[in-house]
């Protein structure tokens, strides 16, 4: 993964995922982010329709929009290549929520936490 999209993924950004239902159409939603130094990390929730999608079709493209200039952005095209669940996928949305509020994961979790890594197959910057 370039250093772009890490920067952009590790900082207080939000992204855009976008994923595909069986049908073809398009599902986005806006997601807090992060990354390691290989992959984009998405955490959700196996009851969303996000994980249904990527479950059935693990395809993706997630657009980290820079918080000062949303003119500057990565778009990521790729695919997910690992799921981690338990433990780790919980302490990985209270680390994101302390990015991004200041405090603990607030939201009650309604079926299981899952971190979901991303490999980019194609980046672009603007």
């Amino acid at each position: 993964m370039d250093d772009k999209t890490k920067e952009l993924a590790k900082g207080k950004n939000f992204a855009a995922l976008t994923t595909l239902f069986a049908d073809g159409r398009a599902q986005t939603n806006v997601m807090w982010i992060d990354a390691d130094d290989k992959h984009l990390l998405i955490n959700t929730e196996v009851h969303r329709q996000k994980y249904k999608n990527l479950a059935r079709d693990p395809r993706v493209t997630v657009t980290v929009i820079d918080a000062s200039n949303p003119y500057h952005y990565a778009e990521v095209r790729g695919r997910v290549v690992e799921e981690v669940r338990g433990p780790e996928a919980r302490a990985h949305i209270d680390e994101l929520s302390e990015k991004y509020t200041g405090g603990p994961y607030q939201p009650e979790v309604k079926s299981e936490r899952v971190l979901l890594k991303v490999a980019p197959d194609y980046e672009r910057f603007n």
